[in-house]
C-alpha cells in the first residue's frame, strides 16, 4: 500500500514538473530571445526531457506494481488511448529538442546568434500543443480512473 502511494505521489509531482516545464518553455518561447533566453530553454528542455522519462518509467512501475493491478490498466482503452496522447506529445518535442541543440551549437560559433522569428513562432505553436496534449491526457486519466476497461 506504501508503494503504491508513494508511486502514485511521485507521479504527480513529475506530472505538475514537467507541465511548468512546458509552460515555462511557451512563456520564454513568446518573449524577446537573447543568449540568456537560448541557454534557459536548453536547460528547460533538457529537465523536461529527464521528467517525461521518469514520469514514463514511474508510470509503468504504477502499472505492474501499483495497487489496481496491470489487468486493470491493460484493459483500459483510456489508458492506451492516454499513453498514446503521451507519446505523440513526446515525439512533438523532439524538433523543439533539435532546433534548442541547434541554436546552442550556433550560439558557440556565433555569439550574437539569434532564431529567426518564424522558427521561434513555430516552436512556441509545438510546445502549446504539447500543453493541449497535456489537457488530453488529464481528461483520459480522470476517464481511466473511473470507467476502467470494457
Amino acid at each position: 500500500m506504501l508503494t503504491d502511494l508513494s508511486l502514485a505521489a511521485l507521479h504527480h509531482v513529475l506530472v505538475f514538473g514537467l507541465v511548468s516545464m512546458l509552460v515555462t518553455q511557451s512563456v520564454l518561447l513568446r518573449g524577446r530571445m537573447d543568449a540568456g533566453v537560448l541557454a534557459k530553454l536548453g536547460g528547460i528542455d533538457r529537465g523536461y526531457g529527464a521528467v517525461a522519462v521518469l514520469l514514463l518509467v514511474v508510470g509503468l512501475l504504477r502499472v505492474f506494481h501499483g495497487i489496481k493491478g496491470e489487468d486493470f490498466y491493460l484493459h483500459n482503452p483510456w489508458f492506451h488511448a492516454k499513453l498514446g496522447a503521451y507519446l505523440l506529445a513526446g515525439v512533438l518535442s523532439i524538433w523543439p529538442t533539435l532546433r534548442f541543440l541547434r541554436w546552442r551549437k550556433a550560439l558557440k560559433a556565433d555569439p550574437g546568434f539569434l532564431p529567426t522569428t518564424v522558427e521561434v513562432c513555430g516552436l512556441h505553436r509545438i510546445v502549446r500543443f504539447e500543453l493541449a496534449l497535456v489537457g488530453v491526457i488529464f481528461l483520459l486519466a480522470a476517464a481511466m480512473a473511473r470507467y476502467g476497461g470494457f
